[in-house]
């Protein structure tokens, strides 16, 4: 290429790659948001390293996420077949690594604590729902991202903070760090994300396993 046009490319370049490096936390998480609202759909898979600082364990497992506008979501785990669903109406948990025979059931919105259910609250209102810091910058797999820490504005969301690595590409999630008000801290590194992914019809259902008791927590709440 004649050096007269190696230069402006090369001033281009570096034009690029100073609007990524100067990007302020909310800009980060507004293009994120920005590119899961017109994905309408993901699908996605990820590895999961579960921490828990009062008994010094960590586990490790795999599984794959699908998500829908708005607030619809299926997340299944490799292994025991742990499975969480968001169909729009209810929050179904199904856990039978950890209590074999029980499904609990939620009023939708309401955050399960294994993790994934609160990616809604992170992309889709995510300066509304916490507060915006700088989580600097780390190449994932190849990619080039930029952090943020959110932090909840309220209580009861089940969370003290998360941390996200936003792609610097296209906005896509890279990796998640989520601390729950325990101390319990799940990290997700995202192995795949597909936004406007052909999902399968009865993703977002959710069919009791037969023998299992369904626990209602609607019916928990205070003044019923």
């Amino acid at each position: 290429m004649p050096l007269s046009r190696q230069i402006p490319a090369a001033l281009g370049l570096l034009a690029l790659a100073s609007v990524a490096g100067a990007q302020t936390p909310a800009e980060t998480i507004d293009r994120a948001s920005r590119a899961f609202k017109a994905a309408g759909t993901v699908r996605a898979t990820f590895e999961q390293t579960l921490n828990n600082p009062l008994t010094g364990n960590q586990s490790k497992s795999t599984g794959e996420l699908a998500l829908a506008q708005p607030g619809k979501l299926s997340l299944k785990f490799s292994g025991a077949g742990d499975r969480v669903v968001a169909d729009g109406k209810n929050l179904w948990v199904y856990l039978p690594s950890a209590a074999p025979g029980q499904v609990l059931k939620m009023p939708a919105g309401k955050s399960s604590g294994v993790g994934f259910d609160v990616i809604d609250d992170l992309l889709t209102s995510p300066r509304t729902n916490f507060d915006v810091a700088d989580g600097g910058v780390a190449t994932i797999d190849g990619h080039g991202t930029h952090g943020v820490i959110l932090t909840p504005k309220r209580e009861g969301q089940g969370i003290a903070k998360a941390r996200v690595w936003v792609d610097d590409e296209s906005g896509a999630l890279r990796q998640v760090v989520l601390t729950q008000d325990t101390g319990l801290e799940r990290t997700w590194r995202i192995t795949s994300w597909t936004p406007n992914a052909t999902l399968p019809k009865g993703t977002f259902t959710f069919e009791v396993p037969s023998g299992a008791k369904v626990v209602d927590q609607e019916s928990f709440r205070p003044g019923r």
